[in-house]
């Protein structure tokens, strides 16, 4: 048991940490690129849902807020909102791809199209829902004082002089992480090319948090990412680990699999509605464990959108009931498609 533990709480370490680093990434393009990329969804016509979904299908929440928040404005329709949600999978892809990543980019590639499809059906059999009066989602906004600063040696030596307590945990942190990437300790036990991505990754993210300036630092990375994602990303991981060890060591699954398939399916579509990252990697770890079967993960992986539709909860709840419909009703005929054919 105890070793199961530890065995659990490692692959929890490598799967946080390979989140947490990924999401500083896509948080420094955001920055550098002062938000442009959110622009090119502001085109109208067919290209929209191909926009929508490509953000969608973008591991994380950053181009989802985005969808929602120029939805929100009337400069993208009904049918892109929901492509994007059917083609995101939230910070799950993330970990999906430290764990199954071949898996991962096959559902990326089914749920974009997929998710066009949808799209434009929706707008064909509904006209455009205008929404007034709602503000967009703060999280995705590229403050005045943002700066992609690189390498400025007089600005680093006196932000390390000076250094903050996001900075210094998080680069002391990074650093840990390297090292059980580099010893093996944590993720895979030999060289390859997922130690190599993983070691790469970290030593990247690890130079940019020792240099950006103390704003992004502190707002973007420290304020977002640390505390806002990683601990419910870590506490989550290992729940769904420890659930799906004890699963897979107690409960015959395959039996239920194999005689209940349809159940398992709305199952997943029902797990799938909740709002929010977190209990929907139990979905992915049973798969990864070789529990259940891909028609779930599908279905599963279509409903959901991690927490990228609270901000529209918020905002319109009757647009995130019809979403959530929209999406429901196509989890359960695409996974319930994928059983009668493959």
């Amino acid at each position: 048991m105890v070793e199961q533990i530890i065995d659990v709480l490692r692959k929890t370490v490598m799967i946080t940490g390979f989140v947490a680093v990924m999401m500083i990434v896509i948080e420094y393009g955001n920055v550098c690129t002062s938000g442009r990329w959110r622009q090119w969804l502001s085109r109208r016509g067919p290209t929209q849902y191909l926009i929508a979904a490509v953000l969608g299908v973008l591991p994380g929440c950053l181009g989802v807020f985005a969808v929602v928040s120029l939805f929100s404005h009337g400069i993208v329709s009904l049918g892109a909102l929901v492509a994007a949600m059917i083609a995101t999978s939230g910070d799950e892809a993330f970990v999906m791809l430290a764990v199954i990543p071949a898996d991962a980019l096959r559902l990326a590639a089914i749920l974009l199209p997929f998710g066009v499809i949808v799209g434009i059906t929706v707008d064909a059999v509904r006209r455009r829902v205008p929404v007034q009066g709602i503000e967009p989602c703060d999280q995705l906004e590229v403050h005045e004082v943002d700066e992609c600063t690189h390498f400025n040696r007089s600005q680093i030596v006196q932000q390390w002089k000076d250094c903050t307590l996001g900075r210094g945990v998080l680069c002391i942190g990074l650093a840990a992480l390297l090292v059980l990437y580099v010893s093996g300790t944590v993720g895979p036990e030999s060289w390859g090319w997922l130690r190599i991505s993983l070691v790469s990754v970290t030593v990247f993210v690890l130079i940019v948090s020792a240099t950006v300036p103390d704003h992004f630092l502190d707002t973007h990375l420290w304020e977002h990412v640390v505390k806002s994602h990683v601990p419910k990303i870590f506490l989550w991981t290992f729940v769904a680990l420890l659930i799906s060890t004890w699963v897979a060591t107690l409960v015959q699954m395959d039996t239920i699999v194999d005689y209940s398939r349809i159940l398992i399916i709305v199952a997943a579509c029902l797990i799938g509605i909740i709002p929010e990252s977190g209990p929907h990697l139990v979905i992915v770890m049973l798969y990864a464990d070789g529990i259940l079967p891909f028609s779930a993960l599908l279905a599963n992986s279509i409903v959901q959108d991690g927490h990228g539709m609270l901000p529209l909860l918020a905002q319109s709840r009757r647009t995130f009931v019809a979403v959530k419909t929209v999406n429901v009703a196509c989890g359960l005929a695409a996974g319930l498609l994928w059983e009668l054919l493959l």
